[in-house]
Formats: structure tokens, sequence, C-alpha cells
């Protein structure tokens, strides 16, 4: 009997404190991050973030179905990741979705998502020699009131295995929800201007570029043309914007145009500039010889950027780590047929390990197109080398004749010897000092400053990286695709990182900085130790289950038997 009640008193203890533990754990909530690379700690930007969302925010994720298991690993750390959003402010709303659940209305919702830009992704599995055919939707949507916005969740890698691809999206994860939180839930604030007047892109060229800034940011066109007659009143409403994207020009600027845009540095505004020092297009190419002359374009901006610490040489980088194109060769007509050649004038660029810079942290290539070399000089600015040509790149002097015929060429590391790591993208910062210090104004101006605030500049010597192609119907396709080849470069995400950072005042660049380590499985390994492997996995747990139950009963019986 007594051994009975101390039974009882035991279950009764034992009942009461999983009750306690539960009402403790219902009001005194608390999640642990154990993980070596504290993967699922938000950083302070996110918590920030996510702490000002006032009202019901939902996203639907569509990683849910029946797909391989890279995608489960990148399933399960999107869903963990979004359980700490939510774990910080209920008004996170999430739920995963199987977009292609009904088979009968499969063909119309793939259809509607990729009108959508929601792009699948035709995933080849391997099973132990079997492959099939998967399709796969790595994308979430976040709302917020009548906004919403796309959330990519696999970063596109050129010539990365599906694994890979999945690590660096898992690295990715929480700059995409929080900057697409950031995006529906805030108001925007900073503006940004387009210049025009000087020959520079045009909009159609750019508009994948610019419906991707709108998103977070005003954007609106600015002229130039007004400076020729009231340059004080034009530069005043220049002040007003945020961040000036100077694309391609291809006229020089007059000396008033160009106090204009020097003083709006002096005074704090942010700029991008996209300058060709060089005058070749490819699409010159495409004549009867396949060849044209590339000779310096004169700007009448070598000055101002001396002033500013850079010098930008007249010059052609060549590159052995080049982007292909696609020429046709043979006889015309039936014996005509499309060969893929390394095009050594577009070079591949790849962020350097070195450069421990947000902008260009986990970025994948991106292509360059007739780059030029960027000094920089000795002056108080603090410059930061983005993005530079390979070890394999040299220099080719203008003028000179370009002719496609140099994409045959057979060159190795040998023809590079003694150069490359040529500069395309630097980032300038500082306090600048004005070109027109002590010289002759172009214009008169009161308010005129020879030093002023801080600010930020970034010059990247191709006006092509910012241009998007245009289908056949003349609409623009996504910035970086290559339609010929159909290779997507990062154009973009590199393109965003710099107006993030030049407008970023919350910090939510810094998240992309963040190193995920996940453990991969070697496929080739698993194959080969097959049997093995599920021994240790399957059997091993339920023999150690079954020998502790039976220990376990053994004792048991031998306590109570006497």
């Amino acid at each position: 009997m007594k051994t009975t009640n101390n039974n009882f008193k035991k279950i009764a203890l034992t009942i009461g404190f999983i009750v306690i533990l539960n009402l403790a754990g219902h009001f005194l909530y608390k999640r642990f991050d154990l993980t070596a690379d504290k993967r699922y700690t938000l950083s302070q930007t996110s918590l920030n973030i996510v702490a000002d969302v006032k009202e019901p925010l939902y996203i639907d994720v569509f990683l849910e179905g029946d797909f391989p298991g890279e995608f489960k690993k990148l399933q399960t750390e999107t869903q963990q990741l979004l359980e700490e959003f939510k774990s910080n402010n209920s008004n996170v709303i999430f739920q995963f979705v199987n977009p292609l659940e009904k088979e009968e209305e499969k063909d119309s919702i793939m259809q509607s998502f990729i009108q959508r830009g929601l792009t699948p992704v035709n995933v080849t599995v391997n099973d132990k020699g079997q492959q099939t055919q998967e399709v796969v939707f790595p994308w979430a949507i976040a709302t917020c009131g009548n906004r919403s916005v796309k959330v990519p969740l696999l970063k596109n890698m050129m010539g990365a295995s599906t694994a890979e691809k999945v690590v660096s999206s898992v690295q990715h994860l929480e700059y995409a929800f929080a900057n697409a939180i950031n995006t529906v839930s805030k108001d925007k604030q900073k503006k940004v201007v387009i210049i025009n007047g000087n020959g520079e892109l045009e909009d159609r060229y750019i508009a994948d570029f610019i419906k991707s800034v709108r998103d977070n940011y005003f954007i609106a066109p600015f002229t130039l043309d007004s400076v020729a007659k009231t340059p004080v009143q034009t530069l005043e409403h220049l002040k007003k914007y945020d961040l000036a994207i100077i694309a391609k020009p291809t006229e020089a600027f007059s000396d008033a145009e160009k106090q204009v845009l020097d003083q709006y540095v002096i005074n704090g505004g942010k700029t991008i500039w996209l300058v060709d020092q060089v005058n070749m297009e490819i699409d010159s190419l495409y004549n009867e010889t396949g060849a044209n002359l590339a000779f310096p374009r004169d700007l009448n901006l070598n000055d101002m950027f001396f002033k500013y610490g850079i010098r930008l040489h007249p010059d052609l980088i060549k590159d052995l780590l080049a982007t292909p194109i696609i020429l046709e060769t043979g006889a015309p007509g039936s014996g005509t047929q499309k060969v893929k050649l390394p095009w050594y004038l577009s070079p591949m660029i790849y962020p350097s390990q070195d450069t421990k810079n947000p902008i260009v942290t986990n970025l994948d290539g991106i292509k360059f197109q007739f780059a030029s070399p960027i000094e920089p000089l000795k002056n108080d600015i603090n410059k930061t080398i983005l993005l530079q040509s390979s070890q394999y790149s040299k220099l080719i002097g203008t003028p000179s004749e370009v002719s496609l015929r140099m994409a045959s060429e057979e060159l190795g590391p040998k023809d590079f010897a003694g150069s490359g790591n040529y500069p395309v993208a630097v980032l300038l910062e500082g306090k600048f000092h004005s070109v027109y210090e002590n010289r002759v104004l172009a214009f008169k101006d009161a308010s005129f400053k020879n030093t002023g605030k801080d600010s930020k500049m970034i010059v990247i010597s191709d006006g092509d990286v910012i241009k998007n192609q245009l289908d056949k119907d003349g609409r623009e396709v996504e910035l970086g695709l290559d339609q010929r080849t159909g290779i997507l470069y990062a154009n973009k995400d590199f393109m965003m990182n710099c107006v993030n950072y030049l407008l970023d005042d919350n910090g939510l660049i810094n998240i992309r900085s963040k190193e995920v380590n996940l453990p991969i499985l070697d496929k080739e390994k698993v194959y080969a130790s097959y049997t093995q492997s599920q021994v240790i996995t399957v059997a091993v747990p339920i023999v150690i289950l079954l020998l502790f139950g039976v220990v376990f009963t053994f004792l048991r019986k031998r306590k109570y038997s006497k």
C-alpha cells in the first residue's frame, strides 16, 4: 500500500511539474539558438523592421509539395526563419502553399505565376542512378494592406549544383524577407533621380532597374537641359533628391552642367556613375566586316573624377575569364550553325574574397562589356575597390579595331602574364573637394562650397552593367539576362546593392554579409556506402532502444519480484 501511495505521489509531482512548466512557457516565451553560426538569431536591423509592423503582414511561401531533398532543406530553413520573425511579432503570419497541388489546374497556374515573374525551376533529381524531373517555385509573396512584393528564395549561381545554390540562398534568406517586410510595411522616403540630357540610356533600357528601385524608393527623371538658362534653380531642385544615377552618357557635359553635379555631390548627394570611357557597342560589330573602330570618348568629366580621387583610362580590358557570345559560322544558308565562343572584351567579374563590403558579398558573376580600368589616386577620400578584372586580363589601347574574329582567338594564362586585376567599380566615401575649388565658376552661385558634407559615390567603368535587353516585342527582360545565351548574370543584384548601400540608413544592406554554414551530404559517398548508412541511421537506433527496453524490464522485474 505504501509503495502504491509513493507511486501516486511521483505521478502527481510529475504532472504538476509539467503543468507548471507549460504555464511558465506560455507567459515566459524564449527561443534558444544553439547553432554555431547563429543562423536563427535575427540581426538588430531585422528586429527593428519586424517590430514596426503594426498590421497583419501575410507571407505565402510556395515551397510545399513533393520536391528534391535540397529544396526540403531550403523549405526547413525558410520555415524556421519565419517562425523567428513571427515569435518577435504576431502580426507576421505565414503559410506554405503548394501551387501545383491540383493536377487539372497545373498548366494555368504555372502560366499565371510566370506572368507575375515567379519563374519555376526545373530540377533533375538523381536518386541511386534514377533521374526524375521536378518543378519547384522558389518564391514567396509578402503582403501588407494593398502592397505586396515578390521574395526570391533561390539565388542564381552559374555552374553551381543545387546543393551549392541552396547554401548560398540560405545566407540570403534573412535579407530577402527583412527587405520584403520593410518594403510592404513602410512608406517610401528616399528619392532617386535618373539624370538625362547627355545621351544617357533610354528608359526602356533601364526599365527593369527602375521597376526594382520603385519598390522601395521614389524615382523620377531629371534633365539637365534647364542648366543653360536657370542653373541655380536647377541645382536647388536637384538637391531635393537623395541619389542621382548617371547611366552611360554619350555626350560631353558642359561646364555649367558639371558644376551642378559637382555641387550636388559637395552638398551630400549620393551618385552612381556608369561611364563608358571608350566608344564601342557590340551591335556596331554586326556588319559586313564584323569589325569597327574603338576610340576614346570625351565626356568632359576627367578633371572632376581626378579631383574626387580616381582616373578612368580610355583603354579596353581583355579578360581570359570572359562571358560567351553566340556567333554564326559556316556558309550562308543551311550550312550556318551557331557557336558559343568566349568574348574576351566582355569580362565575367566575380567579387574578390578580400573585399569585405556588403555590396558584393555573396554575389555571383557580373557581366561587363567594353570596360575600362579605374585608377585610384591618393587623396583624403576613402576608396574601396568593389570589382576588378581577373588576374588573367590585359589592356588594349585605343583607338584600335575591334573585330568579332577576336572571339576565335585561342588564349591562355601565358598571354596575360604580368598584368591583370584592373578595378572596374570603385566606392568613394568622404568629404569631397569641388572640382571648381580655386577656379573660375561656370555660373555665379551664392551657395557655392569648396568642401561640404560627407557623401558617397560609386563609379563603374561600363554603362552596360545597368542595361537590360529587349525581347522581340520590344519589352524589357530581366536585368542581367543575356537572351542569346540564356545566362542570367548578377547585374541586377549588384546594381540594387549599390542603391541600397548609398541610401540605406537602417543597416539593411549589412545583413547580406551574414555567413551561414550548412552541412551538405556527399551523395557519392552516401551511395557508395548506402547499406552501411542505413544500418547506422535506422538499425542502430532501433537496436539501442530494444536493448534499453530489455535492460529496463529486467531491472524492474528484479526490483519488484523481491
